[in-house]
């Protein structure tokens, strides 16, 4: 599995991986403020809700990794 990652000029690092199906899964981390967002693309070009994302504030970001069983989060400034 690939992880690219992806300077986001004046916003911040988009980090974006593809599942087995085909499916890319990732997170945009703003520069700014620290908000994450998780984005999911389905893969469609054809269906506008193939793609979504969803806002994340650090504190909600950390609990969803440890929801998904990052036990050893480390946070960065």
């Amino acid at each position: 599995m690939d992880l690219e990652t992806t300077p986001l000029p004046g916003i911040g690092v988009r980090c974006m991986l593809t599942t087995v199906d085909g499916r890319r899964v990732g997170v945009v981390t703003h520069h700014a403020d620290g908000r994450r967002e998780l984005i999911f693309d389905g893969g469609s070009d054809t269906d506008p809700d193939a793609m979504c994302s969803l806002t994340l504030s650090r504190r909600e970001a950390l609990a969803l990794a440890r929801l998904l069983g990052m036990l050893d989060v480390t946070e960065t400034p």
